[in-house]
């Protein structure tokens, strides 16, 4: 009897493949990488609705821009609030004008927001013109 073939039962070959702790390490780059694609479409997500937003409040700003250059209004250095709808929603604006340092120039300043005008109300958007005075 020869010992060939008993010894290519009991040698063990080398399985090739990955052992389970290459699986875990692969799988947990996986995982970051997902949780990083997910985290940067939210921010992409939540970007497109403020995007939105600022759109509006640019058209109202403008409305009102458009509607003092035809009223001719020479601006009040105080803030004249007052809101108008856009796109079913409410949107609060406030001009004022600003001295420039020039006689008969000021600045005319519109701010719009979202919420009603209180004490540390922010703007969505500022838009701002000069007014020549005749």
């Amino acid at each position: 009897m020869t010992a060939g073939p008993l010894l290519r039962i009991c040698v063990m070959t080398r399985v090739k493949g990955m052992t389970l702790l290459e699986v875990l390490v692969a799988l947990a780059i996986f995982s970051l990488a997902a949780l990083a694609l997910l985290q940067s479409l939210g921010q992409l997500a939540s970007g497109t609705g403020r995007l939105a937003d600022k759109y509006w409040a640019d058209t109202v700003a403008e409305n009102q821009l458009v509607a003092l250059k035809l009223q001719n209004v020479w601006p009040a250095l105080r803030w004249t609030q007052g809101e108008s709808e856009q796109a079913g929603q409410t949107w609060y604006w406030r001009w004022r004008g600003v001295e420039s340092g020039q006689p008969g120039v000021r600045v005319l300043e519109v701010e719009v927001s979202a919420q009603p005008w209180q004490r540390d109300s922010t703007a969505v958007t500022t838009l701002q013109t000069w007014v020549v005075q005749k």
